[in-house]
């Protein structure tokens, strides 16, 4: 009994860490960082484990909003309660939760993703496209399709990746939705277009880029699907281009599409920031470490918690640190990062 009790509060410290409850003093050496918190809070949730949410006293639909505001804020302290809590109030309502469900595991997809936790984005997707479908929601089932595709591709599955992206893009249910369904076929092209570059077809990368910004111009220059899909516009076929770019292997062709984009036309703190990266990206790809880690700061300005906390920008970060001359820029940068020089 001794043993099992002592089992249980190491299980018991483990679980605190992972859900951001506050540790004794002495529990742990370091704050656990907040990212590992949010990943440890929507596993939980998914898995519906710990105290239910009382719809009733906590309204799914408006955590849910607070979640997409932090989401587009990259407020990952604040994202680490709301989504969490959408989610487990999403199930805890007796009926018409499914779409809510959708959306929010939608979130919970493209948060996972960001943060490289493959398995749970594969849950949370598949997630969402059950309860888009459950609902009869053609714009959440499509967008969850293009997150499935975004997985797929990160598992290297090119092939699937495209079918995944294309064949949602001809749902014909999305002509019946006007302007919001023509976006969401853009973003689905912009997600096979990015499947093409990183299989090393440049030439069909660039055709489907033209085919998304082209439905971006019949759009008039607005916005649509900023809530929904991270904006499209086409400021974001252009922010999209540069990604591709960079995954097709020439920075050059990247930075010279970024010289097209002012950070400003982008409609949220996330998309600039990822703007930030992008360019990060093509300057390290170059070799031009200076202007490399000035980009890392302008997007750690306008994102510190997001810039802090991906995998991808921290790799680049190390990668900086291990590779030739550091400068104190770099090194408070890693340090607020919570790497070692």
């Amino acid at each position: 009994m001794k043993r099992r009790n002592v089992l249980a509060a190491g299980l018991a410290v483990t679980a605190a860490a992972a859900t951001g409850i506050p540790l004794p003093a002495g529990a742990g050496e370091e704050q656990t960082p907040i990212e590992a918190v949010l990943v440890g809070r929507l596993r939980d949730a998914m898995l519906g484990i710990g105290a239910p949410i009382d719809p009733a006293q906590v309204s799914p639909e408006a955590e849910l909003d607070r979640a997409l505001a932090a989401f587009h804020a990259c407020d990952y302290t604040s994202l680490s309660t709301r989504l969490p809590n959408a989610i487990r109030g999403g199930h805890a309502q007796e009926q018409g939760a499914e779409q809510i469900l959708a959306r929010a595991y939608i979130l919970a997809t493209r948060m996972l993703v960001k943060l490289d936790e493959q398995q749970l984005g594969w849950m949370a997707a598949d997630r969402a496209r059950q309860y888009a479908e459950a609902h009869g929601d053609v714009m959440q089932s499509t967008e969850a399709a293009r997150q499935l595709a975004v997985l797929a591709r990160r598992a290297g599955w090119a092939r699937e990746a495209m079918t995944l992206a294309l064949t949602a893009a001809a749902d014909p249910r999305l002509r019946a939705v006007g302007s919001d369904g023509a976006a969401q076929r853009g973003l689905l092209v912009q997600s096979a277009a990015y499947t093409a570059a990183r299989g090393g077809d440049a030439q069909g990368m660039r055709d489907l880029t033209n085919e998304a910004s082209a439905i971006a111009t019949t759009l008039r220059g607005t916005t649509r699907l900023r809530h929904h899909g991270g904006g499209f516009s086409p400021a974001t076929v252009k922010l999209h281009l540069i990604s591709a770019e960079n995954s097709a292997g020439d920075p050059s062709l990247a930075l010279t599409a970024a010289q097209a984009l002012s950070p400003q036309e982008l409609p949220t703190a996330e998309r600039r920031a990822r703007y930030y990266t992008d360019v990060a990206t093509a300057y390290a790809a170059w070799g031009r470490r200076d202007e490399c880690v000035r980009a890392l700061l302008a997007a750690e300005r306008v994102a510190p918690e997001e810039t802090h906390a991906r995998p991808a920008v921290k790799s680049m970060i190390q990668g900086l640190l291990v590779s030739g001359r550091t400068t104190g820029e770099l090194r408070g940068l890693a340090a607020r990062s919570g790497l070692r020089d």
